[in-house]
């Protein structure tokens, strides 16, 4: 075997590998420059030594494999992903083996000796999850991912949770409609979600394009697809048989039906024009509220695209630019450690301020101490800083042309022990991973303001009042060790925190005393379990009944529960084998907590009853009037079905009001709500 042959079985395999992070997983190891650079190198030695190419070459496929968790969906017309160039203009075509610019990565070269009359439209590359939407006289009914191109995954269900969805056209024609485009997720929503998940000790997603994928292609994320997801659709399947025959016709034909449809495209006279929308929007992207990588050019001319045709896996009509990635040089100053809720310690460059990608960079990841040491970065060094898909700022690499001499390297975890800067406890590697963790959760104050925090948030204790500021204030001041504490301290020990006034104090106690009662999933997820958020909580509690329950069962009888797995049952079954954490439990007992097991849904009135909630509630969150039903017996969902009994609108509510119209679902007012249910509003 040779050694150009040798490569190309290389790249084969850390290509599929990398691919299968990114599609399958939704979890990218790197970063989409190093992919696309794979890709690259890929491609051209293909085209240099045939006789080596696989015809399962990962550069022939299109996108991932179906879940097993969804339903299996056959596109009539085959959905293609796009080929990728990198260089607006074609150069000399290399020697054998040399990987450099040619015509594979030329949008000039691209598109040479294809009839370009009628010029091209440009639109933002959308970094997001392609799907089909298909309309039945105008209504909704159902929804796929693209999957490798012909089969994909049924997410019907999930793309009705999605407000930006049209469940029904605006002057709808007869007949089948089918539309494709990217669910994506904005700037603001992303850094909400990413929020919300270290609240809940959840790992935080990459960049926004896998936030929306993780997220639409999992079945016990329904409660974030209403916050998190968007859509933008850009292409009319058969448009000819509604008469159009231009891609600028169409994407005002979906406008025109209600259909969103990004503002960020251009038609385009020829491809110098084309060239020029591409460098103009090459800074403007960043005035965008959702992440884009670059320019999709297409012909605008739909008529011709069949006698073009397409590749295995890509139109030969169409073709993805892809933006440079930016870095900007800076020096590395210091490295902190932050600390979390579970106690992981993620060291953080301090950075001399630098503008990347349009804004501010002054800190970045640095991931892990393994990333420390595979780039050998230390502190003073000269070192490139990127965007990871343009949102979280991370070193990239080092400078090493002007490292000063002497600089050391940086707490290698092999060689020193990593203590926390908060505790001085000496960090413990977590097996199977290669973070870092504080093991003193019973008195490290980060750990104990971020498990304060998690604790009174609404998916935990709801205890108004307490936020990351009085959480802070409280971990530092000595007066509670566990999360138990706070139920023990007196008015006079919250007034002697700052700025906290005897009304203050008398409020917060009143919410103290009232959070007792709230169910057991409540309790279990509050206790910021690694891995264990709402959801999962909710599951719990559902199959044992009592924490009692729960807190006694083996392993393998948690891992055989469906929806939980191995990783989630380590995490439980180590959780409750701490002493530590028992006695906390006792304590919570105590106090007068509802583990579970007693009769705690006066009567069960609501038994059996399924409700959903749309709009904005006055007197209570939509969060708030759920648990009140779940403490009658009854049910919340977040869709309407036919098996939904009452749907309950308060102001501005969402598609939820018409589906239940229309499929004849009991609607109530939040007032008709409280006196059919007897549910009271909590007094402050």
């Amino acid at each position: 075997m040779n050694m150009f042959e040798a490569r190309m079985n290389e790249l084969y395999e850390l290509v599929k590998y990398h691919a299968g992070l990114y599609y399958d997983k939704d979890s990218p190891e790197i970063s989409d420059a190093e992919y696309d650079s794979l890709v690259r190198e890929l491609r051209q030695l293909e085209q240099d030594y045939p006789q080596y190419a696989r015809k399962d070459s990962p550069t022939q496929t299109v996108g991932s494999q179906a879940s097993e968790l969804f339903a299996k969906v056959e596109h009539v017309t085959p959905m293609l992903s796009l080929d990728n160039v990198f260089d607006l203009n074609p150069s000399i075509t290399p020697k054998k083996g040399q990987i450099s610019q040619n015509k594979l990565d030329s949008l000039e070269g691209f598109f040479s000796g294809i009839n370009q009359d009628g010029g091209f439209v440009c639109e933002m590359k959308i970094d997001g999850l392609a799907v089909s939407l298909v309309y039945e006289d105008g209504i909704f009914v159902r929804g796929a991912t693209r999957g490798n191109g012909l089969i994909g995954e049924d997410v019907t269900e999930n793309l009705m949770l999605v407000d930006a969805v049209p469940k029904k056209l605006v002057d709808a024609p007869a007949g089948r409609v089918e539309v494709r485009g990217e669910v994506l997720m904005t700037d603001e929503r992303f850094n909400a979600v990413n929020a919300l998940r270290e609240s809940r000790g959840e790992k935080l997603f990459v960049n926004p394009r896998n936030a929306a994928a993780g997220i639409l292609r999992n079945k016990d994320s329904k409660d974030l697809i209403p916050m998190s997801l968007d859509i933008f659709l850009y292409y009319l399947v058969d448009a000819e048989r509604f008469g159009v025959i231009t891609q600028s016709g169409a994407l005002s034909w979906l406008a025109e039906h209600g259909l969103p449809v990004q503002n960020a495209y251009e038609v385009c006279a020829d491809i110098v024009a084309a060239k020029e929308f591409i460098q103009r929007w090459q800074n403007e992207r960043y005035k965008l509220n959702y992440h884009t990588d670059g320019v999709v050019v297409k012909l605008n001319d739909l008529t011709r695209w069949p006698e073009i045709g397409a590749t295995s896996h890509a139109p030969r009509w169409a073709v993805a630019y892809k933006y440079p990635p930016e870095e900007a040089r800076t020096r590395l100053t210091d490295i902190k450690i932050s600390v979390g809720r579970t106690g992981v310690l993620t060291p953080v460059a301090i950075l001399e301020p630098v503008i990347v990608s349009g804004t501010t960079v002054q800190r970045a990841s640095l991931h892990n101490w393994n990333y420390i040491r595979q780039k050998d970065i230390r502190i003073g060094d000269y070192v490139y800083v990127s965007k990871a898909g343009e949102i979280i700022p991370q070193v990239d690499r080092v400078d090493e042309s002007s490292r000063e001499s002497g600089l050391k390297r940086v707490m290698p975890p092999c060689a020193e022990p990593v203590r926390c800067p908060f505790c001085g406890s000496e960090a413990v590697r977590i097996p199977d991973e290669v973070a870092l963790r504080c093991p003193n959760r019973a008195s490290c104050p980060a750990q104990l303001k971020e498990s304060l925090t998690y604790f009174a948030s609404r998916d935990g204790m709801n205890i108004r009042g307490i936020g990351k500021k009085l959480a802070e204030k409280l971990a530092s001041s000595g007066k509670i060790h566990i999360l138990s504490d706070i139920y023990t301290l007196t008015a006079e020990d919250w007034m002697s925190l700052d700025k906290i006034g005897e009304l203050s104090a008398q409020n917060i106690l009143a919410q103290l005393e009232g959070s007792k009662s709230r169910q057991p999933a409540n309790l279990v997820t509050a206790l910021g379990i690694p891995d264990v958020g709402k959801n999962t909580a909710e599951l719990l509690m559902s199959h044992f009944g009592s924490i009692d329950a729960l807190m006694s069962a083996g392993e393998e009888e948690l891992a055989a529960i469906e929806g939980i797995g191995a990783v989630i049952a380590r995490s439980v079954h180590d959780f409750f084998g701490n002493d530590e954490n028992r006695r906390m439990i006792e304590a919570f007992r105590d106090l007068g907590f509802v583990m579970g097991g007693e009769a705690h849904n006066a009567g069960g009135k609501l038994a059996g009853k399924t409700f959903v909630f749309t709009g904005t509630l006055e007197g209570m969150t939509r969060d708030e009037a759920g648990e009140k039903v779940k403490a009658f017996g009854g049910k919340v969902s977040g869709s309407v079905s036919g098996k939904t009994d009452y749907v309950v609108v308060g102001e501005k509510p969402g598609s939820k009001l018409k589906k239940a119209q229309s499929l004849g679902v009991e609607v109530l007012t939040e007032a008709e709500f409280l006196a059919l249910t007897g549910i009271t509003y909590d007094k402050d």
